[in-house]
């Protein structure tokens, strides 16, 4: 498991539309296909006031984000999913016309990186991967380009007081600390599942014993449940806060050092925890990476806020054939399928790895 929260599926689609830089997958531009308008006879399957995406279109785009991310391809047989995908790619078009010409410089740069590591990640499987979804590379990085260019276009916006403020509304996420923890899981070493009443249970005895001198190290390796850190007696070395989940955060940035905690649970189970170091960051020791990090969490807020506030100005206008699958608000569909966790737009933390 990771200790990043999971993503409903209604908050996915902001991540697939967000991606390549915000983590790979996106919603793009009705340019994207590398035939002219002129030959693209399909029907319009969402008119807008500045213009419309094609069924053609709108199949590429499709084609593009199994390739990318073939685990999410589920979510294309949803309705409501495939709606707002299509309503996503109508901002991304939108908001790239209006994007400055240093933002489209700076995209066409930064697509060649990413294709270059998408080349790299797929490895020998990068071509056969183009041919399932009949793809080509160019078609892949004009994707791409639409995509970061409208991401490149808010970084550009954003400035540095904007940067600074956002960094103390959130400073405690840069807190750097070594801590130790036992996970007991909602399920065992063994693969079965304990009830919430169980794991509590086991975690009370874990805690007695830790009050009562027990080593943490080798009741870690004893009991925990969290194989990326039992074998190093539960320890995370130096960790920044914020990539933890936000019960386990919150713990870990208010618990007195050299403390045994009560159980704290999340979704994973309980933790019993103790912050052995904590050292708070200030806004002038933040890495030029920490402040790009800060940036591009405003550009995907100020994204997110555009697809939830502003797409209703677009007079958006759906024709899309319906699908036999549909969603209920947990993401599962009438096939019984289940939904896979969403994408985090940030790289996932090794805390807690199951």
């Amino acid at each position: 498991m990771s200790l990043n929260k999971t993503k409903s599926w209604k908050v996915l689609l902001v991540s697939l539309a967000a991606a390549v830089s915000f983590s790979m997958l996106s919603a793009c531009s009705s340019n994207n296909n590398n035939n002219s308008a002129a030959e693209d006879n399909s029907k319009a399957v969402a008119t807008y006031k500045d213009g419309t995406i094609t069924e053609k279109e709108f199949d590429l785009d499709t084609r593009v984000m199994k390739f990318l991310s073939p685990q999410q391809a589920q979510y294309l047989e949803i309705d409501a999913f495939k709606e707002s995908i299509l309503k996503q790619e109508v901002a991304f078009e939108y908001l790239a016309a209006k994007a400055t010409d240093d933002a489209k410089k700076q995209a066409e740069k930064e697509a060649d990186v990413q294709v270059t590591s998408l080349k790299t990640a797929l490895g020998d499987t990068y071509e056969s991967s183009l041919k399932e979804q009949n793809l080509t590379e160019a078609e892949i990085r004009t994707y791409m380009v639409r995509v970061l260019t409208v991401y490149q276009d808010m970084l550009l916006k954003i400035t540095d007081e904007q940067v600074k403020a956002e960094f103390e509304a959130t400073k405690g996420d840069f807190t750097v600390a070594t801590l130790r923890h036992v996970l007991i899981g909602l399920t065992d070493a063994a693969g079965k599942e304990r009830t919430d009443e169980d794991a509590l249970k086991l975690a009370k005895e874990v805690k007695a014993k830790l009050d009562g001198g027990a080593d943490f190290a080798a009741t870690a390796k004893e009991f925990s449940d969290d194989t990326g850190s039992k074998d190093n007696g539960g320890e995370y070395k130096d960790a920044t806060l914020g990539t933890y989940v936000e019960e386990f955060k919150k713990a870990a940035q208010t618990l007195p050092l050299n403390t045994i905690s009560d159980p704290v649970k999340t979704n994973y189970g309980y933790h019993i925890m103790e912050v052995e170091a904590r050292t708070e960051t200030t806004f002038d020791k933040l890495s030029d990476e920490q402040k790009e990090t800060v940036k591009s969490t405003l550009a995907s807020k100020n994204l997110e806020s555009f697809l939830d506030k502003d797409l209703e100005s677009l007079e958006i206008k759906i024709n899309l054939p319906k699908s036999s699958a549909a969603a209920d608000e947990t993401g599962s569909t009438n096939s019984g399928a289940e939904p896979t966790e969403a994408p985090s737009a940030s790289p996932a933390a090794t805390e807690a790895a199951e």
